[in-house]
């Protein structure tokens, strides 16, 4: 019987050739039958693939055969049922691209990578060192590393949430001083699965936050280790055709319809064609536009 799995993972390193690791990328994906979505620069390698279970590990066995990605981070999880041909349906096709950055904040010039990785990052927090961070500093302050709709769903308890609706706003909410208070707080960020974090930690050192972690390998890993028995609340977005995904087996739901304001993980495109924006909803209010709700949607 076929098992679907879906594979998260990143790896920072020089890349001499991205056009080469590339297409060499897209070619073994396609000889395994997979589908998904590869981002690959100077800097590295991101991707997020789904497929069946053995195709799946040997396309990771055979890629961090490439030196620079012996050491790739990977995360697995449950994928959504395959289709009558075997491929992925939580994505609806294989995208290999060759980027300025692997993760888009709009500064391809700040960011140093060598051999071990990301120069100049946070501190990296295993799950059960992040717990006794907690427990020994009574100032630690959570900062969300995703866009805001992410963290309508879910969120680490009392989490600092930018106003961001893209990554490559970031680097500009960190220079409007509207965080400066915390510069001198011990400061962890999260995110998905922990790329975001490599850059957004190192932007923050930069700025003159003194004192800043980094989930080592987001809220993905962290659920792993603690299911819904931890700090974090609520179902985790995922940029896949799953939608959200969520830990342990009383996971809770802190999202809100932004129509009527029930309880729901549910996360939606507006119906607006010409509007990007993503939406929390009931299946009710499904055919909610961004228009509609404005005026008063709940906030977190």
């Amino acid at each position: 019987m076929a098992v679907p799995k879906i594979l998260l993972y990143y790896a920072f390193t020089p890349l001499a050739d991205p056009e080469a690791v590339r297409l060499w990328q897209r070619d073994l994906c396609e000889l395994l039958g997979l589908r998904g979505r590869i981002l690959i620069s100077k800097d590295g390698i991101n991707g997020t693939v789904g497929g069946e279970l053995a195709a799946m590990k040997r396309y990771l066995r055979k890629t961090r055969e490439f030196a620079g990605f012996r050491d790739l981070d990977a995360k697995w999880s449950a994928g959504s049922p395959l289709d009558d041909d075997g491929f992925s349906t939580d994505f609806p096709r294989l995208s290999v691209k060759v980027r300025d950055e692997i993760v888009s904040f709009g500064a391809p010039g700040e960011l140093r990578v060598d051999g071990s990785g990301v120069v100049g990052g946070g501190e990296r927090l295993q799950p059960a060192e992040l717990h006794r961070l907690v427990e020994e500093r009574d100032d630690v302050v959570f900062f969300d590393g995703r866009n805001r709709f992410e963290a309508e769903i879910g969120r680490f308890r009392g989490a600092v949430v930018p106003d961001v609706s893209t990554t490559r706003e970031f680097v500009a909410e960190l220079e409007s001083g509207a965080y400066d208070h915390l510069k001198d707080k011990p400061v962890v960020t999260y995110c998905t699965g922990g790329i975001r974090c490599e850059v957004l930690s190192g932007l923050m050192k930069s700025r003159g936050f003194q004192e800043v972690y980094q989930l080592d390998g987001g809220v993905v890993r962290y659920g792993e280790t603690f299911g819904d028995r931890g700090l974090w609340e609520g179902s985790l977005y995922v940029f896949d055709g799953r939608g959200a995904v969520t830990f342990g087996e009383h996971p809770a739901v802190v999202g809100r319809c932004a129509g009527c304001g029930a309880a729901t993980s549910r996360m939606r495109n507006c119906a607006d064609v010409s509007c990007r924006e993503q939406l929390v909803t009931c299946e009710a209010c499904d055919v909610l536009r961004c228009t509609e709700h404005a005026a008063d949607s709940p906030r977190h």
